[in-house]
Order: C-alpha cells, then sequence, then structure tokens
C-alpha cells in the first residue's frame, strides 16, 4: 500500500510539471527515495518495540502463573524427574557352558525411573525404581517368558543431609547411590549397578589453588539376620585430586573396606552361588573379606581430545588362601556428549578368586564374580540429544583352566 501512494505522488508530480528540467525530475526522485528509506526505518524500529513489548508480556504472564499456583502444589517446584531406557542386544560364547561356538543370544531391557526432591535448604530425598530382579548388581530384564509382564524394584530411596554450618559435606542414609570413587568408573570392586544400604558421608576439602582432598566412608548392612549372625561392611576412602592450569588433572588414593563376619557364614545374596569366592563342602565362605585398595588416574588433552588413563590395585588382607589380589589398568579416549560425538575405553584385568567379594563385582566381566582375567573394549556413539549408541566387547578367561569367554553388548540408550 505504501509503494502504491508513493507511486501516486511521483505521477502526480511528473504530470503537474510537465515542463520540467530533468535536473528538478532527478531531484524530486532522490526525496522520495530519501523518504521511503526513513519510513522503512520507523517501521523496523516500531516491529523491535512490538517484539520487546511482546517478550516483556510473556515474562511478566509467566512469573505471574508461577506466583499463581495454589500452595498445595507449590511443592511441584521443588520436584525433579529423571530416567533412562537401554535396549541391548547381547551374545555370548563360553567354553565352560558346553556350547563354545554356538553361542547364546538375547535381547534385555533397562528402565530406571527416578524422584529427586529438595525438602528445604539442608535436605533432600531420592528415590528411584528399576527393572530387572533382586540381584543386587544387575537392573536388566530379558526379554522372554511369553511376553509376560516385568517385575520393577526399589532402586534407590536414601536421603541427603547437607549442612549450612559444615560447607561441602553431604551425609547419605537409606539406599543410595555407591559414595566410594571408582577411577575410570570401572566395576573391579563394584559393578556399576550396585547401590549400598546403610549410612555414608562424603566430604571435600579444598587445600589452595588447585588441590582437594575427597574423604568417603560409611557403614552398610549387607545381611540381617534375626537368629544368627548379621553380616556388614565398612569403608573408608582418601584421594587428593590436583588440577593443573592447562585442565589437566591428577587422582591418587587409597581405600578400606572391612566385611564383618563372612568367615564360615553362607554367601551374601544367593547361598547357593559363591560367585568366584572359596567356599567349603557346606557353601561357606572360607575367608573373611578385608580389602585394602590403590588407585591413581591421570587426565589430559591431546589435540582438544580429552583423555584418562588409569588403574586400581587391591588385596584382601585377611584371605587364608593365595588367590587374594587384583588388578586393572585402563585408559578413554574423547567423550560422548555432544551430538556427533564419540567415545573409546579400554581396560584390562585380573581379579584372582578370593580378593573382592563377588557377588558385588562387574557382572558382565567373565559372566559375574571372580576367579578370572582379560580384556574389555568400549565404543560409544551420541547419536542426538540424549541418544546414545554403545557397543562393548569381553575377551577374557575364567576359572582355573583359564576358559575362553566371549560377550557382544550393542546397546541403544535413552534418557530424559
Amino acid at each position: 500500500m505504501r509503494k502504491v501512494i508513493v507511486l501516486a505522488v511521483c505521477l502526480f508530480f511528473l504530470v503537474l510539471g510537465g515542463g520540467a528540467k530533468a535536473d528538478e525530475l532527478t531531484e524530486l526522485k532522490q526525496q522520495v527515495n530519501l523518504l521511503q528509506q526513513k519510513i522503512e526505518q520507523l517501521e523496523a524500529k516500531q516491529n523491535q518495540q512490538s517484539e520487546l513489548m511482546k517478550k516483556e508480556i510473556t515474562k511478566v504472564v509467566e512469573e505471574k502463573q508461577i506466583e499463581a499456583l495454589p500452595d498445595s502444589i507449590k511443592w511441584v517446584e521443588n520436584v525433579k524427574i529423571n530416567g533412562d531406557l537401554r535396549y541391548r542386544h547381547e551374545s555370548i560364547d563360553s567354553e565352560s557352558s558346553g556350547r563354545w561356538g554356538k553361542g547364546r543370544h538375547r535381547h534385555r531391557i533397562r528402565a530406571r525411573l527416578g524422584l529427586e526432591g529438595k525438602i528445604n535448604d539442608e535436605w533432600d530425598v531420592g528415590f528411584r525404581i528399576a527393572s530387572g530382579s533382586s540381584d543386587p548388581s544387575s537392573t536388566n530384564q530379558t526379554l522372554d517368558s511369553g511376553f509376560s509382564s516385568k517385575d520393577l524394584w526399589l532402586d534407590l530411596a536414601y536421603f541427603n543431609w547437607h549442612p549450612a554450618t559444615i560447607d561441602r559435606l553431604n551425609l547419605y542414609g537409606g539406599k543410595m547411590k555407591n559414595p566410594f570413587y571408582k577411577v575410570g568408573k570401572n566395576q573391579l570392586i563394584w559393578d556399576g549397578d550396585l547401590n549400598p544400604e546403610g549410612i555414608a558421608a562424603e566430604y571435600v576439602m579444598p587445600l589452595g589453588e588447585h588441590n582437594k582432598l575427597y574423604i568417603n566412608g560409611g557403614g552398610f548392612w549387607a545381611e540381617e539376620s534375626g537368629s544368627g549372625i548379621d553380616q556388614s561392611l565398612w569403608g573408608v576412602q582418601t584421594y587428593l585430586k590436583h588440577s593443573f592450569e592447562n585442565e589437566n588433572y591428577l587422582i591418587a588414593g587409597a581405600s578400606y573396606f572391612d566385611y564383618g563376619n563372612t568367615k564360615g557364614q553362607s554367601t551374601l545374596y544367593d547361598s547357593t552361588d559363591s560367585y568366584g569366592n572359596s567356599v567349603d563342602s557346606s557353601g561357606l565362605y572360607v575367608n573373611d573379606y578385608d580389602i585394602v585398595e590403590g588407585f591413581a588416574e591421570y587426565g589430559f588433552k591431546v589435540a582438544d581430545i580429552p583423555m584418562a588413563v588409569f588403574g586400581s590395585y587391591v588385596q584382601n588382607a585377611a584371605a587364608t588362601t593365595s588367590e587374594d589380589t587384583g588388578w586393572l589398568i585402563g585408559c578413554k579416549f574423547n567423550k560422548a556428549k555432544k551430538p556427533g560425538s564419540w567415545e573409546l575405553s579400554y581396560n584390562y584385568r585380573d581379579l584372582e578368586a578370593d580378593a573382592v567379594i563377588g557377588v558385588f563385582s562387574d557382572s558382565d566381566f567373565i559372566g559375574g564374580g571372580t576367579n578370572g582375567k582379560g580384556h574389555q573394549l568400549g565404543l560409544k556413539y551420541q547419536l542426538a540429544k540424549n541418544l546414545q549408541g554403545g557397543l562393548t566387547y569381553f575377551l577374557n578367561q575364567r576359572g582355573s583352566n583359564n576358559d575362553d569367554y566371549r560377550r557382544l553388548q550393542a546397546d541403544l540408550i535413552l534418557k530424559f
């Protein structure tokens, strides 16, 4: 419409001044063009102001909506919900199974739904349900049994007290995430799905600009008996983290885990399975387990690619057998985080029969438990935001006969 008006004005002047000189017409055209530009600038400024006004109105409306929440449901503001689903194809080939070369193929899922709530400035609570069984070291559920419904279990239920008077202290109680640090997230002592039950504390002490001292500890109830002896676990861990100016870091530390009342008692969780640990003819532990661990991790960058090398060594100081040590070395390359990014990992471990409690160790390596050695290779690729694919391959030997064990896992992981 504006252009039509401008053209009409121009035609009017052309008709009116038919005898005008060429230079006068040129000047007139220039003035019309300048007027056109000024009008466009004014309209652009008006549109910009209109957009700013819309944003301000939207902001006010949103703030008013939050304030308008009824008191009965304002607790929603202090609750966070998270979860994930992992779909896995797994192929296993074990020489000791008597089916070497034929293998076993299965599909499995892991589903978890968690909730974190803020009680006040010092207290939080957390809950999570997960698929699987009562096995403490696995939340996997195999797809079988004629499309039967699958179980859900209480995977986490804990409180977190972080008093304002003691900065950087967290005290946990209930069924909680493992409070002990694992270099490279290795599973030499603890399976990644294991969530201990009891009381634990984490404290971070700054030591200057580049150093932090971490102290973790706790007491856990592994087995409570109404008529017999209770089995417990007490643990303490400390490590120092030094951060270099170029963002590299170095971690070094030690742990001590003392299991109470294991020797002469039934194996934990499943009395019919020793999970590699030495037992007598009645299936009772022949050792106590007082585990000493030393570990280290060094993180650095090569051509802006984050890398890390790490290692862990454990020994059961209370073992009466010679099969009392275990060790692991590994490395990681890059980080699968942004879409299109990738991550490679590798570790080699040798875990003797009585170095650690077998039921709590990695449930995938050598099929679970202790008394084995071998390689683990991993690849992760970030397909999209909150969507990741992964491959893990175990090339192991287990038992006193060093039977070959192969395991391939292909994962699709979705998070929210």
